[in-house]
Order: C-alpha cells, then structure tokens, then sequence
C-alpha cells in the first residue's frame, strides 16, 4: 500500500534528526554561489530554518522533501504523461551507460552540491570531478532529435508534471507545519550551541591575535662611538 505524503514527510523527518546529532560546522572555505535547491526554498520555510541555520543543516531535510516529490512526480509521470515517461526513459538509458556517475548515490546531506571546491584564483586544479564525469558524457551518443510536434506535446506534458511537483510539494509543507516545534528543539539541542561555541573561539581569537609573552624590551643597539 503506498504510503500517504504525511507518513513519508513525517519519516523524512525522523531520519533527519536522527542525523543531525553528527552534524558538525564545516571548516573549510564557503562557497560563493548559494545552493540552488535550498536558497529560497518554501520547504525549508515551512520547516522554519531559517537563513541564520547553516546550509548543511538545511541540506539535509530539503533535499529528503526534494525526493518525495520526485518519487511522486515519477509515478504520476509513468501513469499519465507517456511522452514524458518516453523521454525519461531514454535519458535514464542514456546515464546508465556512462561508465562514471560521481553524482549518484549520495546521502541526502551532499545529493545535489557541487563536485568539486570553489577554484582558488591563481591556483587552477589539475582536474576536477565535474570535468571527469563531462569527458565521459561526451562519448554517450545524444538522444534523437524530436519534431516540433512533439516538442509540443512534451512542453505540455512537461507543465502538467510541474503543475502535480507543485502540488505535492505544497502538500509536503503543510505537513512540515506540524513538525516545526520538533525541528527547532533540534536546532536548539545539536545546532545552536555548536555555532555558540564557535563565535566563541572567534572572538577569543580577534581580542587577541598574537601570542602572548613576556615584554621583550627595549632593542640592544651598539654603543654609538
């Protein structure tokens, strides 16, 4: 029996806190570019994480919701839109015979961010994953061109698809709704004090920026003759 949106939103929930006690802030260099699938996302409102919550604690959850969605998507695509399923189809072939998928098969916390560091000016990589997994998309032959008929008839399958993603995702925030006050205790108990801890060290750190130690003195000088 396929499980409502509500079940699998409330168990998309529960995997989420279950996770977040091993969050931990990362201490590597920002990216510039925002995230893409949480930047002023409707889901993470709902949720109630805010901008001031870091992106991986948001990641996370949205991008549990994100494959609901999809999974919903999916099965009223193959149900109802065949055109759609036939393009979809062919794509999904057309993956499967490439020989690296470095973006398949990710925890949800990292599905769906960038391969590779932010480039350090001066400093180029000898390669980057992206550029790996390109040069193997390269050799995969492209799918056939379609007429302007059925370019047509995709365009409008593929609105009704949009229209059923955005039907199901609001149904996803409303169940989000009911979740809040669990999310926010969570943020407070494994978040907050993580963040505390490091505005902490960072003050510490600019009150006093060099090591302490006794006053040298005045310099020794030679005696002018």
């Amino acid at each position: 029996m396929e499980r409502s949106i509500e079940t699998q939103v409330s168990q998309a929930v529960d995997a989420w806190l279950r996770w977040l006690p091993r969050w931990e802030p990362s201490t590597h260099r920002g990216r510039v570019a925002p995230c893409r699938r949480c930047f002023g996302s409707p889901v993470l409102s709902a949720a109630g994480l805010g901008s001031d919550v870091p992106h991986g604690v948001q990641h996370g959850l949205s991008t549990r919701i994100k494959t609901i969605v999809d999974h919903a998507v999916a099965e009223y695509t193959s149900r109802n839109l065949p055109m759609l399923q036939a393009e979809l189809d062919q794509q999904a072939a057309r993956n499967r015979a490439r020989s690296y998928r470095p973006a398949e098969g990710l925890d949800p916390e990292f599905e769906g961010l960038p391969l590779d560091p932010e480039p350090v000016p001066g400093a180029p990589f000898l390669f980057t994953i992206g550029g790996l997994a390109e040069e193997v998309d390269a050799d995969i032959p492209a799918l056939p061109p379609l007429s302007d008929e059925a370019k047509a008839a995709l365009r409008q399958e593929v609105g009704l698809a949009d229209d059923y993603a955005n039907m199901i995702g609001r149904e996803a925030c409303a169940v989000l709704l009911h979740h809040r006050l669990r999310i926010q205790a969570a943020i407070s108990q494994y978040v907050e004090p993580q963040i505390a801890a490091m505005l902490e060290e960072l003050t510490r750190s600019l009150d006093a920026p060099f090591d302490s130690g006794p006053d040298p003195g005045p310099a020794d000088y030679p005696a002018e003759h």
